[in-house]
This record gives structure tokens, C-alpha cells and sequence, in this order.
């Protein structure tokens, strides 16, 4: 890492690891809410350990607990600094889960919602997420993503990004208004990894320590958090941080052990002996 932070949308300067929302209401997506004061003692503690960049969605929730009121009882009045992204376009299908996506005349619902939700007059980062629970790629961005550059034009919201997108949604996004970050499951995403680098476009992985059918690699993790005596979900952050200067780490969780181990990970500098173990 040649920096631990980075200039948002150019003008938000936050630390590269911040933490995810999602993991708030419920510990796995089959499962029961989570106790909502367990959500708040994360909240609390995650700011007091540094983290000033949260990212939420107004489709994290299980139940009545819904993790944009647990943002707004742990933490409003919000203290200087604080940057809180947020995503829409996802809508719930008939099994409760965001499989729908919202029209272009939806948007402005959604982003009224999230602003209520928070307690805000403005959002930092709204993301159009693109296409529901299926991957990226497929279908025109466009008529969405300017929609919510109108409500930008407004003041409603300070920066734009783009979730979920493959090169060619991304490309047109841009040609709409700028996009201040790209939020998107990092597989095999060197070549959009690399525009955004060129163009100073935070990228933030979703699913930055596995899951949504991603597991880590733990046996190279495994190698180097012996050597470094720390924990292969640390090395694995520490690794996305390494990997480029406009990355950013979100890692969520309901649990205070696990935040601040999450936490301690920017702190864990990898030689690069230990890049290219993780290489292989």
C-alpha cells in the first residue's frame, strides 16, 4: 500500500478499509435477525477503531431490523468526516430477497427512502446496483444511471458509483456522469480494476473475505498469516489493499471481535515475498 487512504470522488479523503453494513441485521442470509443493540455496538466501536467510510443499502435488513436505522440510532448525529455510502436499484422479489431491479422512475423512491432511513439531506455515494442477484453484464445501465445524476444535478447526492457492472455498463455509466467508485464481486476483474486505476475511480470488492460462492484460498493464506502471525481473513484484506491504490475494503460483520480484527488487518504490511506466495 503506498497510502492508507484515498480521495473519494476526488474531494472525500477516507481510509481504504472501512466496513460493510450488510452483516448488521443477520449473521448468515438464511438466518434470524440479529440482536439490533449488537448492531449498534459494532457501529460505535467500528468509528472509535478509525473506520469513517460505511457502506449500507436500504435492502440490508431482516425483518425490523434494517441496517440504515442502525446506522442513524448508533452514530447520528453523524460526526465530520463520516462518509456513508448506500446502493439502490435492487427491489425484493417474492422470497424477500433483492432479485428485482427497480425502473429508472423508481430511483428517486429509493434514494428519498435511504435519506429518510439515515437521517440525512444528502448522500455521500449512491451505487446503482445493476442486475439483481445475477452477475454483471447484459443490459443497458443508461436510462438508470442518469436518473440518478439528475437527483446529483438536485444536491440529494454528493458522488455516483456503479455496482455489479461488467466493462461495457461501466463505459456507459461514464458517458453519462461521473462515477466515483465500482463496486463489484473481484474475480477476474483485472481489466476494469485497471481503468479505474487510471482514471483514480475507487474499486470496492463485495465479498472481500469470500462468500457469495467465493471461498478464500486459505491453504496460500494460511502460509503467510503463520509467517506473519496474523490471521488469513488479515492477510486476505491486507493482500485487496495491496493489490492497487484505489482499492477499498468493506469488510462487514455483527461481531466485535471480528470488526476489530477486520480493523487491525490496515495496519498489516505484506512484503513482497508474501504478495507472491499469495500469487502463487
Amino acid at each position: 500500500m503506498t497510502t492508507k487512504t484515498f480521495p473519494l470522488g476526488g474531494d472525500l479523503t477516507v481510509n481504504r478499509l472501512g466496513f460493510g453494513a450488510m452483516r448488521l441485521p443477520f449473521r448468515t442470509l438464511a438466518g434470524p435477525p440479529r440482536a439490533p443493540e449488537d448492531g449498534v455496538a459494532v457501529l460505535r466501536r467500528a468509528l472509535e477503531l478509525g473506520v469513517d467510510h460505511i457502506d449500507t443499502a436500504g435492502f440490508y435488513n431482516r425483518g425490523d431490523v434494517r441496517a440504515n436505522e442502525l446506522i442513524r440510532t448508533a452514530l447520528a448525529p453523524y460526526p465530520d468526516g463520516l462518509v456513508i455510502a448506500t446502493k439502490v436499484g435492487p427491489l425484493p422479489g417474492p422470497d424477500g430477497m433483492p432479485s428485482g431491479q427497480a425502473a429508472a422512475g423508481q430511483l428517486r423512491g429509493l434514494v428519498e427512502a435511504d435519506l429518510r432511513a439515515l437521517g440525512l439531506d444528502r448522500l455521500d455515494l449512491v451505487y446503482l446496483r445493476v442486475g439483481g442477484m445475477s452477475g454483471p453484464g447484459g443490459e443497458s445501465v443508461a436510462e438508470r444511471f442518469a436518473a440518478l445524476a439528475e437527483l446529483r444535478e438536485e444536491g440529494l447526492i454528493r458522488h455516483l458509483g456503479v455496482s455489479n457492472v461488467d466493462a461495457a455498463q461501466f463505459a456507459e455509466a461514464r458517458a453519462v456522469a461521473p462515477v466515483a467508485a465500482v463496486q463489484n464481486q473481484f474475480a477476474d476483474d483485472t481489466g476494469l480494476l485497471a481503468e479505474c486505476e487510471a482514471a483514480g475511480i475507487a474499486y470496492v470488492p463485495f465479498f472481500p473475505l469470500g462468500g457469495g460462492g467465493t471461498p478464500l484460498d486459505t491453504a496460500r493464506l494460511d502460509r503467510v498469516a503463520v509467517r506473519l502471525g496474523a490471521t488469513p481473513q488479515q492477510v486476505a484484506l491486507a493482500a485487496l489493499l495491496a493489490r492497487s491504490p484505489v482499492t477499498l475494503a468493506i469488510p462487514g460483520t455483527g461481531d466485535l471481535r471480528h470488526l476489530e480484527e477486520n480493523v487491525a488487518a490496515g495496519d498489516l504490511e505484506l512484503s513482497d515475498a508474501d504478495l507472491a506466495d499469495l500469487e502463487g
